[in-house]
């Protein structure tokens, strides 16, 4: 399951996320990863959850994130939630299109091996195509 968070800079979109990581911080059931452009959460989250900054792996565009997130699910296949803070700059793309098909084949993945995803996307909602705005 895919599901994406979308709103302008300053809406709220980064506290909602650490909200949710926290709360999965005490579920024991759960298993966590948040990958993160910079480490910039690095303060905010609990120590329980698997924070990655995309900075240190020669990660580029959207195919290759995830082939990076099958990797990162081959190593923990008990993974039961991934996170991903500002889309886009962890991918380094911008291309709305390229984002619609990540998101398909993403959620394609994520129904497979029975993994929450959640994305964070700064945008207008309203200017997103329906391929995005399905996931919203």
């Amino acid at each position: 399951m895919v599901k994406v968070i979308v709103g302008g800079k300053g809406s709220g979109k980064t506290s909602q996320l650490v909200d949710e990581l926290n709360a999965q911080a005490y579920n024991d059931a759960a298993d966590v990863v948040c990958i993160e452009y910079s480490g910039r959460l690095n303060r905010m989250v609990k120590y329980k959850i698997r924070l990655i900054d995309i900075l240190e792996y020669p990660v580029k565009g959207y195919r290759e994130l995830l082939a990076f997130i099958a990797g990162i699910y081959a190593e923990d296949y008990d993974l039961t939630h991934l996170y991903i803070d500002t889309i886009t700059k962890v991918a380094g793309d911008s291309d709305l299109a390229h984002l619609e098909q990540f998101l398909r084949d993403l959620d394609e993945f994520s129904t497979k091996n029975n993994l929450n995803a959640t994305i964070i996307l700064s945008a207008d909602p309203a200017a997103l195509p329906e391929g995005i705005r399905q996931y919203c």
